[in-house]
């Protein structure tokens, strides 16, 4: 099995299809998008405009299963200065879940737009749904989860499935700052290196894969989950949206090695124990 990886922290390359000053784009209050994206968007809300008064956690699977074999594409939100990236055309495991989640809340709202999906991810994306260039954006996972619990977006459940706690120190970013184009502003370094600390100096709480089968029915369907990492200095490894099939808990997420949006064959407990590099899940739970 490829190991799977979506690490929420997105490495610019040179190569990214964002890099291309060519790339035709439009722009509405800070959103960078496509045409097409739009298109997409009320092609979902088209076809699920009679579903809005299912709960949250049926929109997130049938928004989620809309998108299945979109491409997946790496680093699609690099692009300075910082805007809101809308792209609805190719995802990875971050923005799968993130756009999922902002669509499904859009169309629980009164009168879904671009607009109101735009506000929806800008919200959740950025630390208080401000727009302060590259910094404000969420960059960790598990920092995602706890910025959306305060806002009231989504709930951690992690600490009362399984009561484990998630001893953990993330510096991933700051100590490789090569790695980040937008890090060649030094002066951005102390910056992350300071909210690394703030992360890293909370009680996290995560479900460890040898506990998973024993809590399964304790999970949801249209729960997001982070996959959690002995990668030193990181968090999360990939990112997911659990779905049930047969009874047992499978993983909806775009994945790098099946170069698209997925439901996986195999159950999230063998996903994870087939990982060397998986320990277990976070879960988050749309609200």
């Amino acid at each position: 099995m490829k190991t799977e990886i979506c690490i929420f922290l997105l490495i610019f390359v040179f190569t990214s299809c964002n890099s291309n000053p060519k790339k035709k784009t439009e722009s509405f209050s800070k959103v960078v998008y496509l045409q097409k994206d739009k298109e997409i968007l009320d092609q979902v809300f088209d076809i699920l405009r009679d579903d809005k008064n299912d709960p949250l956690s049926v929109l997130m699977i049938k928004a989620g299963t809309f998108f299945k074999g979109t491409p997946y594409v790496a680093h699609t939100l690099e692009i300075e200065p910082e805007q809101l990236v809308v792209n609805l055309r190719e995802f990875d495991c971050n923005t799968f879940a993130e756009n999922v989640l902002a669509i499904s809340r859009t169309i629980k709202g009164s009168n879904p737009s671009f607009e109101q999906f735009t506000r929806e991810l800008q919200n959740m994306r950025y630390h208080n749904g401000v727009i302060d260039g590259y910094t404000s954006r969420i960059h960790y996972f598990s920092d995602w989860i706890y910025e959306n619990s305060k806002k009231n977006l989504v709930k951690d459940i992690s600490e009362e499935i399984a009561k484990t706690p998630y001893s953990l120190k993330v510096n991933f970013m700051s100590t490789h700052p090569e790695s980040y184009v937008q890090l060649r502003d030094s002066a951005l370094i102390p910056v992350i290196a300071s909210q690394e600390k703030e992360i890293s100096s909370r009680l996290m709480f995560y479900i460890p894969e040898e506990k998973l089968a024993g809590v399964e029915n304790l999970l949801n369907d249209g729960d997001i989950v982070g996959i959690t990492t002995g990668i030193k200095g990181l968090d999360i490894l990939h990112v997911g949206i659990l779905i049930r099939k047969g009874g047992r808990i499978h993983l909806m997420h775009a994945s790098s090695a099946l170069e698209k949006v997925v439901v996986s064959y195999e159950t999230l407990e063998e996903y994870l124990l087939k990982s060397k590099s998986a320990t277990g899940i976070m879960v988050a739970r749309p609200l």
